[in-house]
């Protein structure tokens, strides 16, 4: 337990940084299985539309830092992969 003032200040800061940084890879997980549930049903426009979703958010999570930036381009990636497969059972 800190025992100075701004140790319990960043001890506050860091409780909420976690929370948010949680929220955006917590959503970033359900985008990307939203985008493989559509993928398996086949229906491109949406598929399109999850991905682009998808690849919006992950950008987003790596410029404000709650994801890294490989990590989001990894993720980016397996998507396109998703996308191209998709494409290629047309």
């Amino acid at each position: 337990m800190p025992n100075i003032r701004q140790q319990e200040k960043r001890v506050r800061q860091a409780t909420r940084q976690r929370a948010e940084n949680l929220r955006w890879r917590s959503t970033a997980k359900t985008l990307m299985r939203r985008l493989r549930d559509a993928a398996d049903e086949g229906d491109a426009t949406t598929v399109d539309e999850r991905h682009r979703e998808l690849v919006s958010w992950l950008d987003k999570a790596a410029a404000n830092g709650s994801l890294h930036k490989n990590t989001a381009a990894r993720r980016k990636a397996q998507a396109a992969r998703l996308l191209a497969g998709e494409r290629a059972a047309k």
